[in-house]
Order: C-alpha cells, then structure tokens, then sequence
C-alpha cells in the first residue's frame, strides 16, 4: 500500500508557472506507475499525464501537452508535475495516483487503473 500527498498549487495568473509534487509513502515507490488527474468544479475528473515507473517514458493529455511536463525521482519517493503557460482552462484540483498493476499503454489514462489517490491540491489560473 502506499500513501499519497500532493503539494505546491496556489493561485497563478494566466501564462505563469507551477510545480505540483507527490510524496509517497513505502519502500517499493519505483514499482508504481504514477499520473496526475485533475477535476475542476462541476467537471469530471480528466487524465493529465502519467510516467512509468523509471520514469523513462511519459504520456499527456492533448491538451497539456507542450505546457506541462511530468517527473519522477525514485530516490525521494517523488512525482512532480511542472505547469508552464497556465491558463484559466487548467483550474482545478489535481490529484495524484498509483497503481503497481500491469496495464496495456491504451489503459493508463483511465483513472479506474489507480487503486491510490492523495487529497488533491487546489490549482486556481486568473486571466
């Protein structure tokens, strides 16, 4: 099992930048596959990114791609989500998740495939 907790959002104007964290908790952090999702108010929740578990290849939601960049360093327990040229569109709360199951590349945007989710950090883009 391990746990999640997600750090660094804030409020930033439009074309700014952040750098989300996730610390995990456990021994085995390199054995997790790990995403972030986001969910804005009276949206569902949507795949952003997500990194293999050496951190080796990345996948992005189309519409982050190219602003955001997503990392790993499986020496501090860490995933990080660095966010440039925000926009208002990317307001909202973004979550971190794991899972150590294999799954096809197809599957790993579908949020059903995490069994470990932290709280979420609030990330809020004024124009």
């Amino acid at each position: 099992q391990v746990q999640l907790v997600e750090s660094g959002g804030g409020l930033v104007q439009a074309g700014g930048s952040l750098r989300l964290s996730c610390g995990a908790s456990g021994r085995t952090f390199s054995a997790y596959r790990m995403a972030w999702f986001r969910q804005g108010q009276g949206k569902e929740r949507e795949f952003v990114a997500v990194i293999s578990r050496s951190g080796g290849a990345t996948m992005y939601a189309d519409s982050v791609k190219g602003r955001f960049t997503m990392s790993r360093d499986n020496t501090k327990n860490t995933v990080y989500l660095q966010m440039n040229s925000l926009k208002p569109g990317d307001t909202a709360v973004y979550y971190c998740a794991a899972d150590d199951r294999w799954v096809p590349v197809s599957a790993t945007y579908d949020g059903a495939k995490y069994a470990y989710w932290g709280q979420g950090t609030q990330v809020t883009v004024s124009s």
